[in-house]
């Protein structure tokens, strides 16, 4: 990676929709650069909610949709979405990743394009940078996730913090890497579908010898499943409540990843623990939990029939 074009103009954004709020995704869409190319993959929305889609970005310069007849997954279609634009006559080095309910505040896109090409000549070897992710629902922050060799915590910079801070995996929705990093990391895994393809990803690139970075000042509204629920614990933090589809697949996968050899130790064990009090949460205070708990038991069971997944 001995030159990075940083220009806008050298970026390419891919989002991927399904059943998208359409609003949402046009105070997104109007924070992406002008000059970028913007691509957007859809996994079988209504169709309804396609049409208006259609419509939305037919009056956008440089947006294109792509279709996809079922829905394949969040990381088969953000795939498809960046062999897209490596496969195009546009000439474009670095890639934007995003969900459909993510929405950059101003200036977060070009202070991660800023950051990024900092840490290149800093020789830092960057594998990807990320934003602060603010909860849609409550404005409360994610994190950073961090690790040292036998703690797996979250910090909590400031956003008035000018400096990058490294950190041990990132959020799919907002990750900003060169195209060659994506392509010598192999791509996504799309066995994982939808959670946990982030945290996959990122201990790959860390396993090939990569750096990730956060970037506080750059904030992107997220919303992190169905809604966030807001709690104390040593500060402000957001619990994502998810749905007995979503769980099915945070528990197979994560299994899946436990059992991979490039996935650090300690983060298994935080994401056992993890597992084991969304067990005891959904139980307590979700109305579904019934069809929480046999979903969990599904994805476990799944899980473990098949270990790390492929």
């Amino acid at each position: 990676m001995s030159r990075l074009e940083v220009g806008l103009s050298h970026l390419a954004t891919v989002t991927v929709t399904y059943n998208p709020d359409l609003a949402v995704l046009e105070r997104q869409l109007s924070q992406l650069p002008a000059d970028a190319v913007k691509v957007f993959v859809d996994n079988a929305s209504n169709v309804e909610i396609l049409s208006g889609l259609r419509t939305m970005l037919l009056e956008n310069p440089n947006a294109i949709l792509l279709e996809n007849a079922d829905n394949q997954g969040l990381s088969a279609a953000l795939d498809r979405g960046v062999r897209y634009v490596l496969d195009s006559a546009w000439d474009c080095s670095l890639v934007l990743l995003l969900d459909q309910d993510s929405e950059p505040e101003t200036g977060s896109i070009q202070c991660l394009t800023r950051m990024l090409a900092t840490l290149v000549s800093a020789g830092l070897m960057p594998g990807a940078v990320g934003p602060q992710l603010r909860d849609a629902d409550s404005g409360s922050f994610h994190g950073f996730h961090q690790m040292t060799n036998w703690r797996w915590s979250r910090a909590y910079p400031s956003v008035v913090e000018s400096q990058p801070i490294p950190v041990a995996s990132l959020n799919g929705s907002g990750t900003l890497m060169p195209l060659a990093v994506y392509l010598h990391g192999g791509g996504l895994d799309h066995t994982l579908f939808i959670d946990h393809v982030d945290t996959d990803w990122s201990f790959r690139l860390l396993d090939k010898g990569y750096s990730l970075w956060g970037v506080p000042e750059a904030v992107f509204r997220h919303r992190m499943g169905e809604r966030g629920l807001r709690y104390w614990l040593a500060g402000w933090r957001v619990w994502p409540q998810r749905s007995p589809q979503r769980h099915r697949y945070l528990f197979r996968n994560t299994l899946w990843l436990i059992f991979r050899p490039y996935v650090p130790r300690v983060w298994k064990t935080w994401a056992v623990m993890k597992l084991a009090l969304t067990v005891l949460i959904c139980a307590a205070i979700d109305h579904r939990r019934v069809s929480q708990l046999r979903a969990m038991w599904q994805g476990l069971r799944e899980g473990l029939r098949r270990r790390g997944g492929g």
